[in-house]
């Protein structure tokens, strides 16, 4: 049976983008351009005709920009996802954010002024086909799971009680045969990696964290510069912990979470005296086609924290933090792995899950609580 081609309506107010990415789309095998929208009130109007799957949204338009057409999707047409195209200025991330927040699957960013036609195109759609098969792989259990009350794309406020869709899976064996340190008792550190649908899902789980969890946080999210600040600064305001962008050489404090830079590696090292971990920011090549990347910073955790880490692998596409994790299970870590049910895309939990690296594989909902035992 052939699959069915994903529908996608291309909506932005500039020709050149509307043209460019219609084009690129109009290459990608099993992708089908149903229409084109140079608003977002045109865009609305379309959809219930159309029928898209999914829509390339720009952020900023006139008559209804994109966070409102994402507002009104929530409200009528749930199951149409939303990648956005975004400007690298501290506003276009800053409502990137929001967007992110309202459900949109991801973003990318649109070449800068100085990239030629060819050239841009070649970034939009090296940014576009791998995140089309991810949505593409989603697509059937997001939509499932919106129906049954399970994927949510609005965040969980602190204290609010969310049933759980699936008691916590704990792992009493393991596949990974490498010779292991024992774990020394409470963690003393939380390391966290996460991509796609991370925004949203940090944005649930981190301000369910209590205050004086009296351990430091450190987070790759993968995303450009520019945004991880934004996101930090939008974290911030939802939790009891102090959420911040990363910065060279800075002290690892407890109760404050620090997320890794975009474009920059993130490692910890040890202060001049060797007594206390500071934060470094390098300019170290990708990993795994990702600045930051989570093996980076999981690596440098494992070295220094042996038998006293949490690390928590969340929603994404590719492997990236998978090398990290064998790593740090044989250093005595207890891994918490986001379930498949809850992952917006189940790339990143999957190696590790599969391998037996994971002690507990629980819901997104059910992270902190996680988190919190494992530091007690």
């Amino acid at each position: 049976m052939l699959a069915k081609n994903l529908r996608v309506l291309v909506v932005d107010d500039t020709i050149v983008y509307r043209k460019a990415v219609s084009d690129i789309l109009a290459e990608i095998p099993g992708v089908e351009v149903v229409g084109i929208a140079h608003n977002g009130k045109i865009a609305m109007y379309k959809i219930a005709t159309l029928k898209p799957d999914l829509l390339t949204l720009d952020i900023e338009m006139p008559e209804m920009n994109g966070i409102e057409v994402l507002a009104e999707l929530q409200k009528h047409h749930p199951g149409v996802g939303v990648i956005m195209l975004s400007t690298l200025t501290a506003d276009g991330s800053d409502m990137t954010m929001k967007a992110l927040e309202l459900g949109a699957f991801d973003f990318i960013l649109k070449p800068q002024s100085s990239a030629n036609l060819q050239e841009g195109k070649n970034q939009i759609k090296s940014a576009l086909q791998p995140m089309l098969e991810a949505f593409r792989n989603s697509r059937n259990a997001a939509s499932f799971l919106a129906t049954k009350g399970v994927f949510t794309r609005t965040r969980t406020l602190p204290g609010k009680k969310v049933d759980s869709p699936a008691p916590p899976q704990t792992i009493t064996g393991s596949s990974n045969t490498a010779k292991k340190s024992a774990r020394r008792g409470k963690s003393e550190i939380v390391t966290i990696g996460i991509s796609t649908g991370g925004p949203n899902a940090l944005s649930q789980m981190l301000p369910l964290l209590p205050g004086d969890l009296d351990v430091p946080v450190v987070i790759v999210q993968h995303m450009p510069p520019v945004f991880t600040k934004s996101l930090a600064a939008s974290l911030d305001a939802k939790c009891a912990l102090t959420v911040k962008e990363a910065e060279d050489a800075e002290p690892l404090l407890p109760n404050t979470v620090y997320i890794a830079p975009g474009g920059k590696q993130m490692k910890l090292v040890a202060s001049a005296d060797g007594k206390n971990r500071i934060i470094k920011l390098t300019n170290d090549p990708p990993e795994n086609s990702c600045k930051p990347a989570v093996d980076y910073l999981f690596r440098s955790v494992a070295d220094y924290y042996v038998g006293r880490t949490t690390a928590v692998i969340m929603t994404g596409m590719g492997s990236d933090g998978t090398k990290g994790l064998q790593l740090l299970k044989q250093k005595g870590a207890f891994i918490i792995a986001q379930d498949e049910a809850t992952c917006v895309v189940f790339g990143m939990p999957k190696g590790p899950i599969q391998q037996g690296l994971a002690d507990s594989i629980v819901p997104l909902n059910k992270i902190a609580a996680e988190i919190s035992k494992s530091v007690r």
